[in-house]
């Protein structure tokens, strides 16, 4: 059960070097759903960077421009006693050009293949049912076997990312129903979808009720490229401190529910079904007795300092 994700109801773990590469004709296509330019990165960037080196097709879909959320760079300069015209009366149009340069460099540095931007404005908070057809149009058009977005429970105050799941499940349903006689167009058969954002590392199924995240990537070998790109975001101070910050607290804290140094957290949609009990490579290589010294082995900012 090799390749960057390995699928099972226990949490399962990827152990570095199962990622390798393969020709194209055996690559999947991953199609990530989020609400803002930035959280493709935060939630699921070092797992997309692992299947991109493996040749796997990676698309982005953003909701919305990004052009009020985070938008420290501006809010900011107005606090200066002598603020940068240019910065301080920047327009909308300015600021999210500004926003898509971030991004773009950010998805290079991933090896995201492409970004698609609805440009919907980011304050949204309720479904709406255009951009519910819009997504479901773009499900059809990429094809994706998976689908990556945030968990519906993401905890958030201000929400819109949990309504931005609410509406790719919802296209994600409607681009199941599809029929060429009647839309011109196949059904999509995406095979999972991969819910991030849960902060729940308990490490077994009997805690907390059974709320857990069930799969975790172990993304310690590319977590310097996850760090690059979050570099990238400076309008909304996510580089430097900050990603640094968010990845050792974050992606640690997953890391130490699965036995690695850093992991990117995930609940699985759909069911899965196995001729056999699934265990993984990682399950049956981890030691519990020391796990935790070897899970605890890289200096995050010695090794990857901020810029």
């Amino acid at each position: 059960m090799g390749g960057a994700l390995t699928w099972n109801r226990v949490p399962c773990v990827l152990l570095p070097g199962a990622g390798a590469s393969h020709d194209g004709e055996d690559s999947m296509k991953i199609m990530t759903i989020y609400a803002h330019p930035a959280d493709t990165i935060t939630n699921c960037g070092g797992t997309l960077a692992r299947h991109a080196a493996r040749g796997d097709q990676i698309v982005a879909l953003i909701l919305s421009h990004g052009g009020r959320i985070h938008a420290n760079k501006y809010a900011e300069e107005w606090r200066k006693e002598n603020p940068d015209g240019d910065i301080a009366t920047a327009g909308l149009d300015d600021i999210v050009a500004n926003k898509k340069g971030e991004l773009e460099r950010a998805a290079e540095i991933i090896g995201i293949g492409e970004i698609i931007t609805l440009d919907h404005e980011d304050t949204y908070a309720t479904v709406n049912e255009e951009v519910v057809e819009e997504i479901a149009e773009r499900i059809a058009l990429e094809q994706p076997e998976i689908v990556i977005c945030d968990h519906p429970r993401n905890p958030a105050y201000f929400d819109p990312h949990s309504v931005a799941t609410q509406m790719a499940l919802a296209a994600l349903s409607r681009a199941g129903t599809y029929l060429r006689n009647l839309d011109g167009r196949d059904d999509v058969p995406v095979r999972q979808v991969f819910l991030s954002g849960l902060p729940v590392y308990n490490l077994d199924g009997l805690s907390l009720g059974g709320v857990r995240n069930d799969c975790y990537v172990d993304i310690t070998e590319v977590v310097g490229t996850k760090l690059a790109a979050m570099d990238q975001f400076v309008s909304q101070g996510y580089h430097g401190v900050f990603a640094r910050k968010l990845v050792e607290s974050f992606n640690g804290e997953a890391g130490r529910a699965a036995g690695v140094n850093f992991a990117e957290a995930y609940v699985r949609l759909y069911n899965e079904t196995y001729s056999h009990l699934p265990v993984t490579e990682a399950a049956l290589a981890t030691d519990p007795l020391t796990r935790h010294i070897t899970y605890s082995s890289v200096n995050l900012r010695g090794q990857y300092p901020v810029p």
